[in-house]
């Protein structure tokens, strides 16, 4: 056994994704073992491509994909392709990665490499939580063999950018969330670590600073810029000075736990019906109901050493 930590990422890239497996690719304490991949930002197709090239381009094509669900689990949801571009890197037609997926289901995988890394595995859920949701009602014992469950996604006090209640990977597929917030739970010996989209707001990189590290003059740096020009153009007219990366956060979470400087535990439930409020993660904050805390919610983490992890993982020769 190594001393690195297994790391499992269930994600939908997407540019902030893309930030996001640049930091664990460049973290040596940590071993990717696979790269989940569902459909969210943008449709399977373009999601399982964006994974594989962005493993090309970093030259980790050891590292296996596996492609998932490609749609939610009982409702149609609408992308965010006006977000990411039309193929979730920006447009930019990149010439495609020259190997395909692996043929084992997503969901599949996950379980297989849950007995694989019993005990030991940390899971990173970057997308719409349909492939984990899907893994949990082929095996509910799933999340006793799990060290650690990083999740992205939510709006703890409502502040949604999907919808005015709702973030945009728990509204995308709010069923297959609350199967996974049910699940990850203190009666399995688990619980969910959520950075959510109000914390992401809390932690947003100046313009400059992100434009001066895209210059470290390395394939990553290239591509990154290249990917995330229409991203961030997008953000910098609606958002103002500072960039937000909101799957780089919970990475930062995932990498370096030790830099969170504030998190808050309480139970947390997914909404699933409300004419304004579905999707919408409902935290009981006052634990009203008696339920169990299932979600340690990050409130701050360590900018400094967030930004570090987000340079660093550029500056990758």
């Amino acid at each position: 056994m190594t001393d690195t930590i297994p790391l499992l990422i269930d994600t939908d890239p997407g540019v902030d994704d893309a930030l996001a497996l640049l930091m664990a690719f460049a973290d040596r304490r940590h071993d990717v073992v696979g790269l989940t991949i569902a459909a969210g930002n943008v449709g399977l197709a373009h999601t399982v491509a964006n994974a594989l090239k962005l493993c090309e381009v970093a030259g980790r094509q050891d590292i296996p994909v596996f492609a998932g669900c490609d749609a939610p689990l009982l409702h149609a949801a609408e992308d965010a392709a006006f977000v990411h571009g039309s193929d979730g890197f920006g447009g930019t037609g990149y010439a495609p990665a020259t190997r395909a997926a692996a043929s084992e289901h997503a969901a599949l995988a996950i379980l297989r490499l849950s007995h694989e890394h019993a005990g030991r595995l940390l899971l990173v859920a970057l997308g719409p939580l349909t492939n984990l949701a899907l893994a949990l009602k082929l095996d509910p014992t799933l999340p006793r063999r799990v060290a650690r469950c990083v999740v992205m996604g939510g709006a703890v006090t409502g502040h949604g950018n999907m919808t005015p209640a709702a973030e945009f990977n728990i509204g995308f597929d709010p069923e297959a969330a609350h199967i996974v917030f049910a699940a990850f739970a203190p009666a399995n010996g688990a619980r969910i670590e959520l950075a959510d989209w109000e914390a992401v707001l809390r932690h947003g990189f100046a313009h400059a600073d992100f434009e001066r590290w895209l210059q470290a003059g390395t394939a990553r740096a290239r591509f990154y810029a290249a990917i995330s020009q229409h991203t961030r153009d997008w953000a910098r007219a609606r958002r103002g000075e500072r960039w937000h990366s909101a799957d780089a956060l919970a990475m930062a979470l995932a990498l370096a736990p030790d830099a969170a400087l504030e998190t808050v535990e309480r139970p947390l439930a997914v909404e699933l019906a409300g004419a304004h409020a579905r999707g919408a993660t409902l935290v009981d904050w006052d634990r009203r109901s008696g339920q169990p805390d299932n979600a340690a919610i990050l409130v701050r983490y360590g900018q400094a050493r967030f930004e570090a992890l987000v340079e660093a993982a550029l500056a990758v020769p």
